[in-house]
């Protein structure tokens, strides 16, 4: 019983004795770390743990790509609508235009009679400049205010490239006319100086150039242009049957008489003034002259002279 009793009272002293031996560890580190050389040692460790500290989101947002160019793609759009009445349709293209900051660039209004000649259709054609960020909203309300769409086409070219082609060209010219001012500015002769002068006009006609297609390229990608035709329902006519045929043929003989009598009459109006002017003076002329010939050649006539007893 003793035995055990000290062999309990071992192990505890064992167990205290390995505790102190541990905190006195721990102490001893802290105590390490206060001293200047610990301290001159630790920023080297820094970048270290702030490595460490980075998430893995904050990794991939450092990682992402730079947001690219603003891509410049030029749409347009054709559009034949059906409506109505192509005048009463006019303004209101022009209303939806304005109301997207938009403009009509041209408008044209022409008439054609159909093949039964009782009603003339009347066709409008608008061109229409649209800002490209509300190009498919106008495209949609133009859509609805005519009756039937009956063909509509819609195109896009990207030109990013070519756009960010001419902006390194034209940066590029800009630095070698620099170089040229430069270069002027310490010419010694003056063969030297117009040399560089001739020189620097063709980089100056090069620029203005580049510059001109830049901002070609930049105004087609703004504003996108919308061609909508107007015309009014196309009539469904049978073209069978033999009344049908009979009407056709009646029509075109009376096309072809009028034809011949037009033509009948242009001719007639044609020669009047020549009939007038040339051969009716020398009508008049040569009949003058046959009547003078044949009087000369026409003996006098003989007196008979009186019998005398």
């Amino acid at each position: 019983m003793r035995s055990k009793t000290l062999l309990v009272l071992c192990l505890a002293l064992l167990v205290i004795s390995g505790c102190r031996r541990s905190m006195n560890r721990g102490a001893g580190l802290s105590t390490y770390d206060s001293t200047p050389s610990a301290a001159a040692e630790r920023p080297k460790s820094e970048p270290e743990a702030t490595a460490k500290s980075i998430s893995y989101n904050d990794a991939s947002v450092a990682t992402a790509p730079a947001p690219s160019l603003e891509r410049k793609i030029i749409r347009n759009a054709n559009l034949t609508i059906e409506v109505s009445s192509p005048a009463e349709t006019q303004p209101k293209i022009e209303t939806i235009a304005e109301s997207h900051q938009g403009f009509v660039v041209n408008t044209e209004a022409t008439q054609r009679t159909d093949d039964d000649r009782t009603k003339p259709q009347t066709t409008v054609n608008l061109v229409v400049r649209i800002p490209a960020t509300q190009f498919s909203q106008a495209v949609t309300e133009i859509r609805a205010t005519g009756l039937r769409v009956v063909d509509q086409k819609t195109t896009g070219q990207d030109v990013t490239e070519e756009f960010m082609d001419l902006e390194a060209r034209v940066k590029n010219q800009k630095a070698l006319e620099a170089q040229f001012i430069e270069i002027m500015k310490r010419a010694g002769t003056v063969a030297d100086a117009l040399n560089v002068q001739r020189e620097l006009a063709n980089v100056r006609t090069e620029i203005e150039k580049l510059e001109g297609r830049r901002r070609f390229l930049d105004n087609q990608s703004s504003l996108s242009t919308i061609n909508v035709t107007l015309q009014t329902p196309t009539q469904i006519v049978n073209a069978t049957g033999f009344w049908y045929n009979a009407k056709s043929a009646f029509a075109d003989g009376v096309d072809a008489a009028a034809e011949v009598m037009l033509f009948l009459i242009r001719a007639v109006l044609a020669l009047l003034p020549i009939v007038l002017l040339i051969f009716l003076p020398v009508g008049l002329i040569a009949r003058f002259v046959f009547r003078r010939l044949r009087r000369k050649r026409t003996p006098p006539a003989k007196i008979d002279e009186p019998q005398t007893a």
